[in-house]
């Protein structure tokens, strides 16, 4: 009797590890097995994550519904596009959605004749659905803190069918000091909701990707909006006190788990 038992609890340690292991991330971790198999239900969980992630990528961008939100929070905005005509074209041309349709660029030039400090942009990139669920709640955490420290703000861009790079477009004709770029990053199979958040001081095109920052993995399930829009903020004051940003702005972990505990 005492043997069978043994034997029982043993049958369960692995099962128990797993558990163990899956409450700490979304990752695809213990998956268990059947013959050389996995369980059917693991099957059928990574099918329904994989469609997840097809679908953020091709879905549409809600501009209408966000431009709302953000103007029910007192800030404006201004919709725009990319020079890919259409969502299959930007899939295949990145080229295209890192720089504005012509007409829409030739609109943005003459809608502000004093600069700003901060330029805003939302684009949809890989995951309109990941700025569908936290833009928002990203913005509403993080325009108070600029407006709290004396920065002005150009209107918030949504851009369709784009590119980080854009960005650089876009801050150079909003004549901004520092842009931010949100956008839907690349869906995994254990998220397919993430916001990415660039930061490029001294938008011009053709910056590269070192002369940016990156906050990523911003959702309910990672890095909150509220905790992120503080990172960002502390970003923000570092870049534009030093004038710069990229691999020369180094992120202060102490700073940010001071700000963290404040919030």
């Amino acid at each position: 009797m005492a043997k069978d038992l043994q034997a029982a609890h043993a049958a369960r340690l692995p099962e128990n590890r797993n558990r163990a292991l899956t409450a700490l991330t979304d990752a695809r971790v213990g998956l268990g097995r059947v013959g050389a198999s996995m369980p059917t239900e693991e099957v059928l969980k990574f099918a329904y994550a994989h469609a997840r992630a097809r679908d953020a990528v091709h879905a549409d961008f809600d501009v209408e519904t966000l431009a709302n939100a953000l103007e029910a929070i007192g800030h404006r905005s201004v919709s725009v596009r990319s020079a890919a005509p259409d969502r299959m074209t930007y899939l295949r041309r990145p080229d295209l959605g890192r720089r504005l349709a012509d007409d829409d660029r030739e609109r943005l030039d003459a809608l502000q004749t004093e600069g700003v400090d901060i330029g805003i942009v939302v684009a949809d990139g890989l995951s309109a659905t990941a700025v569908h669920v936290n833009a928002v709640p990203f913005l509403a955490a993080l325009l108070p803190l600029l407006h709290s420290a004396g920065l002005t703000v150009g209107p918030v861009t949504f851009v369709q069918n784009a590119r980080v790079a854009v960005g650089d477009e876009i801050g150079a004709l909003l004549r901004a000091r520092l842009v931010l770029v949100l956008i839907g990053e690349r869906p995994g199979l254990s998220s397919a909701d993430s916001l990415g958040v660039y930061l490029t001081h001294g938008p011009l095109p053709g910056r590269s990707d070192a002369e940016r920052n990156c906050i990523s993995n911003i959702r309910e399930g990672g890095l909150v909006p509220p905790l992120a829009a503080r990172k960002a903020m502390w970003l923000v004051n570092e870049s534009l006190r030093r004038q710069l940003s990229g691999v020369a702005l180094k992120e202060e972990e102490a700073t940010l788990i001071g700000a963290a505990a404040e919030g």
